[in-house]
């Protein structure tokens, strides 16, 4: 019951908000209301006489309408709504509908709950023109049985003429959600009250509970009980009741604070429901995002700076978290089946350690990254770097993952950030494998893939043995991988500094990289042999003279290895050596060429 309380606890947090109207979101619908989709306005005076009807324009947002328990669940059963419903329900055509729906309206109406604009709606329904005034504004067709070709039509209601604050729609009118609200209340007063397993109070037991929480899945719902036959409740409960007991207005405040939360604050992955989400009201951070953005950041972060700037983002989150012990709540949604909503993730935390563990993530989950500097990458690219299919999309081609894998493995690097887990091994193997096999993607993609894999081997490895490897290339390293990496880099780099400007030949070093990370040492003479016999001599003096002593010191160290480690598969730290000693190259080529610039 953990979610359901969280989502009460939301509702009453933001009550004051119910049945509130905000621009551009969708409303929190206060209890025994839902949100639904009009299809027609019409708008009928103090007297009950028809004024006018309109369509609504489809672009519009949904409308808070009242419900009652049965009318709120239902699919081809029959069962009104109490005020805005379908035509087939306005009109006298269908008998049985028809009469539900009157009985449901006029019991409202003559309750001493009542409000000033349910009598002339009343008034006019009963008049029965509905269809009438509707043909005429040229808003539906008739068929040949003088029946309307399209009866699923919802319509909303205007009343005028009652006085300056009580005219308008009714699906804006604060005053007359309240009074149904108190009008449900005294309907159940006769339920004889249960123990809710939500608020630990003895209350009015709710017999049906909402669905459409995810609209995604709209028939499905989260608390369902129609196991009657055959295996009923697999054997442990005679009735539903014996299982669980929920409160009416207790199921009512958690799902729609949970309908609220999703139509506003869901990230939705692979066909699943991601929620994040502080019930006090705070604004907290998406656990799927980097807690430090890169849209955040002026200029390129380097290594020495990313630290402080994440600490000071920790800090100013904490600032914010200024509630007393605010939570963070998280919960993932599937549904198997169109009619049961899953939990398929939940957990819950102080808001303060929620932040903190996003930080510690960023903190060793983070590289650098060509002009953006350092940073963390986002699960959804650690995902789509291990699992996806590069695709064209116009001239910029994208990774993406199945559905079915990016949903499974969203959860699972979610659960990993939240809950400090290890991350897992085969993410930074397959990581690993494609970054080692570079003519696979495109230039672009190959770079984000490599500045993932070396993030993720990054925390791999600070998991296992809380080794911090730098963001700054180590010559001295002993590592037989880090300095193999590096020997990839510096045949790479000299075989490229021959090219001609725009030249998209790929080196030798890059299109034997897959074999180099399984035989280092016979591949690298095989590259060796062939950048010596066809490029080394085009090179300048200087640069033949740079890479020699470079080399040198690199096969120094790899020298210090036994022999019989020389030509073993290489482990993934060679990715480290080979990306921080590119880079290094690249940096020290373009100061050279800014120097000649101010030179001349």
């Amino acid at each position: 019951m953990g979610l359901f309380q969280k989502a009460v606890e939301t509702y009453d947090s933001f009550i004051q908000q119910a049945g509130h109207i905000t621009e551009g979101e969708e409303p929190l619908a206060p209890c025994f209301h839902t949100l639904t989709r009009a299809d027609l306005d019409i708008t009928v005076g103090s007297d009950g006489a028809f004024i006018s009807a309109s369509a609504v324009d489809k672009t519009e947002s949904k409308i808070i309408i009242p419900v009652t328990e049965e009318s709120a669940r239902r699919t081809s059963h029959p069962c009104a709504h109490p005020l805005s419903d379908q035509l087939k329900y306005l009109a006298s055509y269908d008998k049985k509908r028809h009469e539900d729906y009157l009985k449901q309206l006029t019991d409202w109406s003559n309750s001493p709950y009542t409000h000033p604009k349910l009598a002339p709606i009343l008034r006019y329904i009963q008049g029965d023109t509905i269809l009438t005034d509707l043909l005429r504004a040229n808003l539906i067709k008739i068929n040949e049985h003088s029946l309307p070709v399209k009866d699923d039509l919802l319509v909303r209601w205007r009343v005028i003429g009652l006085g300056k604050d009580l005219d308008g729609p009714c699906w804006t009118d604060r005053s007359l959600f309240e009074a149904f609200r108190k009008y449900i209340v005294h309907c159940k007063m006769t339920a004889c009250p249960v123990l809710c397993m939500i608020e630990g109070t003895l209350s009015t037991p709710a017999e049906k509970h909402p669905k459409g929480v995810v609209p995604f899945h709209g028939n499905a719902k989260l608390i369902s009980d129609n196991d009657k036959d055959n295996f009923t409740f697999r054997g442990r409960f005679v009735t539903s009741q014996q299982a669980a007991t929920v409160g009416y207005e207790a199921s009512q405040k958690a799902h729609n604070a949970l309908r609220w939360l999703v139509a506003n604050q869901k990230v939705s992955f692979g066909g699943r429901t991601f929620l994040c989400w502080c019930p006090q009201g705070m604004v907290i951070p998406k656990p799927h995002n980097p807690l430090m953005p890169q849209h955040q950041q002026s200029q390129s972060v380097k290594p020495s700076d990313y630290q402080r700037l994440l600490q000071e983002a920790l800090e100013g989150w904490e600032n914010s978290l200024h509630a007393i012990h605010p939570q963070a709540v998280i919960a993932v949604f599937d549904a198997a089946t169109s009619g049961r909503l899953s939990l398929t993730y939940y957990n819950e935390l102080q808001a303060f350690d929620f932040v903190n563990r996003l930080y510690q993530w960023d903190r060793i989950c983070c590289w650098t990254f060509q002009n953006i500097g350092v940073n963390s990458p986002s699960l959804w690219q650690i995902i789509n770097c291990a699992f996806g299919t590069e695709r064209s999309a116009g001239n910029a081609p994208q990774l993406e993952t199945d559905d079915r894998v990016l949903r499974q493995q969203m959860q699972r690097l979610l659960a990993c950030r939240i809950e400090q887990a290890h991350i897992p091994s085969d993410v930074v193997q397959l990581l690993v494998q494609r970054a080692s096999t570079p003519q696979s993607y495109t230039p672009k993609t190959r770079e984000k893939i490599l500045f993932t894999a070396c993030a993720v081997i990054r925390k791999f490895h600070y998991d296992r043995t809380k080794e911090e490897w730098g963001m700054a290339l180590e010559p001295q390293k002993k590592d037989r991988s880090y300095q193999y990496g590096r020997l990839l880099a510096v045949l790479e780099k000299a075989e490229r500094d021959t090219y001609r400007d725009n030249e998209e030949r790929e080196p030798n070093a890059i299109r034997m990289q897959s074999v180099f990370s399984q035989r280092p040492q016979r591949t690298a003479r095989t590259i060796w042999e062939q950048v010596k016999k066809a490029y080394y001599p085009r090179l300048k003096p200087a640069s033949r003279a740079f890479y020699e002593k470079l080399l040198c010191e690199i096969l120094d160290i790899i020298s210090e290895f036994p022999d019989e480690q020389q030509n073993r598969p290489l482990s993934d730290s060679y990715l480290l050596g080979y990306y921080l000693q590119r880079n290094s190259l690249y940096a020290k080529r373009e100061n050279h060429t800014e120097n000649n610039k101010e030179e001349s």
